[in-house]
């Protein structure tokens, strides 16, 4: 799972198991939103926020693995 350019440690260290699938809670994002010192980072992970929230809206709080791909 890749998030903009994050390290993998990171990544795993907020990857959590929901079911049968990888998510990284919301909180973790909004945390990496308002401390990442990289602008154009901060708005690509706003953008798979809101876009996830749109397009997942059952999911709420939680961000699947298959979605953050897409942002890489």
């Amino acid at each position: 799972m890749n998030i903009t350019g994050m390290s993998q440690q990171w990544v795993a260290a907020q990857n959590k198991q929901k079911g049968d699938s990888k998510c990284i809670p919301w909180k973790s994002l909004k945390n990496l939103i308002l401390a990442h010192p990289d602008k154009k980072k901060r708005v690509y992970v706003f953008a798979l926020s809101i876009y996830d929230l749109v397009v997942f809206p059952k999911a709420l709080g939680y961000f699947d693995e298959v979605i953050t791909d897409l942002f890489d």
